[in-house]
């Protein structure tokens, strides 16, 4: 039985509230859970304590015993120095497409064969 400390969502339309729980990976995002360990309101603002609550006894003690926290997750463990999350870097994300890469080079070959033709 995988575990994933994950989030499920609540609350009505349009004015979402997470509680922050211990579940089966294979159950539903709402569906059964084995245990609550915090909540999240998104509706709160970011500098409010509240925003975020986490049991931490019960969440490190699911961490040792092997449950992976998702990613969302991850960032409130990390925030709260919970675990550690590791820094992403991608330096090829703002690098432009094949395509795109492909029609600047058609677009210099034109530009210099226009101004061989002007010359």
């Amino acid at each position: 039985m995988s575990l994933k400390i994950r989030l499920t969502r609540g609350g009505a339309k349009k004015r979402p509230y997470y509680r922050i729980v211990v579940a089966d990976s294979r159950s539903p995002r709402d569906g059964r859970f084995i245990e609550k360990v915090g909540v999240y309101d998104p509706m709160k603002p970011k500098d409010d304590p509240a925003r975020v609550s986490l049991e931490s006894e019960k969440i490190q003690a699911w961490l040792a015993k092997g449950a992976q926290p998702t990613d969302r997750v991850l960032r409130f463990l990390d925030a709260a120095g919970l675990a550690k999350r590791p820094a992403r870097n991608n330096p090829k994300k703002a690098e432009p497409g094949q395509k795109a890469k492909e029609r600047a080079a058609a677009r210099a070959e034109k530009a210099g064969a226009g101004d061989d033709a002007a010359a």
